[in-house]
C-alpha cells in the first residue's frame, strides 16, 4: 500500500474542523474501507484558511481523491507520494 500526504485547503472556519474529520472518517469506514487515515496536521494559514496535511495509505492517488470529491468543502492543494520518514534519531551525532 503506497503511503501520500495530502495537502487541503479548507473552505470553512477552525470551528467546523471537528465535523470535517468525523465526516472523513464515515467516508473511509463506509465508502473507502482500502483507505487508512493515519493522522493530520491543521494548520490556520496567515489568511486565516484552513490547511491539512493529512497522511493516508491507499492504492493510488485516484482513491485518495475521490475521497476528498466525497469530503467537498476544500480544494485539494496536492498529494505526494511518500518516499520514506526520517526523525531527529536517525542522525546521530
Amino acid at each position: 500500500m503506497t503511503k501520500y500526504l495530502i495537502e487541503r485547503k479548507f473552505h470553512v472556519g477552525e470551528d467546523q474542523m471537528e465535523n470535517v474529520g468525523r465526516r472523513s472518517k464515515q467516508l473511509v469506514q463506509e465508502q473507502f474501507p482500502e483507505i487508512t487515515w493515519h493522522h493530520s496536521h491543521v494548520v490556520v494559514d496567515e489568511s486565516g484558511n484552513v490547511r491539512t496535511y493529512c497522511v493516508y495509505d491507499a492504492p493510488n492517488e485516484d482513491v485518495v481523491r475521490s475521497h476528498a470529491e466525497q469530503l467537498g468543502l476544500h480544494d485539494v492543494a496536492g498529494v505526494y507520494e511518500i518516499a520514506g520518514d526520517v526523525t531527529p534519531d536517525d542522525f546521530p551525532l
